[in-house]
């Protein structure tokens, strides 16, 4: 597995390639299944969950972390992440595409003039 240089930028479609590499090397793509990724993409997401859970509300930048704590809150978040491309990928949508047409969608659905307000339109 190739890894990225310093100063690569980092896609969604080089962590989708890396992802399907990782899982053929081992061969684990016979327990890919949308359905298994989903719930260990949950697992992870509970693990995520973890880390804030007792923490109140934190400022961003989380300048009170120990650096530690933002290392481990990296590898939950890349643990995420990776579980959502290799979902995508394995049920056939481009998630970048798909994010952007969302982010067009939301532009729609929450027009400028709705900033401020929690509720829906």
């Amino acid at each position: 597995m190739t890894k990225a240089t310093e100063g690569e930028s980092v896609t969604l479609d080089l962590l989708k390639g890396k992802m399907a590499e990782f899982a053929k090397e081992r061969n684990w793509d016979q327990f890919h299944s949308p359905r298994n990724l989903l719930l260990a993409l949950v697992g992870e997401v509970g693990e995520l969950s973890e880390i804030f859970q007792w923490r109140g509300e934190v400022p961003k930048g989380l300048p009170d972390w120990k650096e530690e704590d933002k290392v481990h809150l990296g590898e939950e978040l890349s643990d995420v992440l990776l579980y959502l491309v290799r979902l995508s990928d394995i049920c056939g949508i481009d998630l970048g595409k798909a994010a952007l047409r969302k982010v067009g969608l939301n532009a729609i659905k929450y027009p400028v003039g709705s900033k401020g307000s929690s509720k829906e339109t």
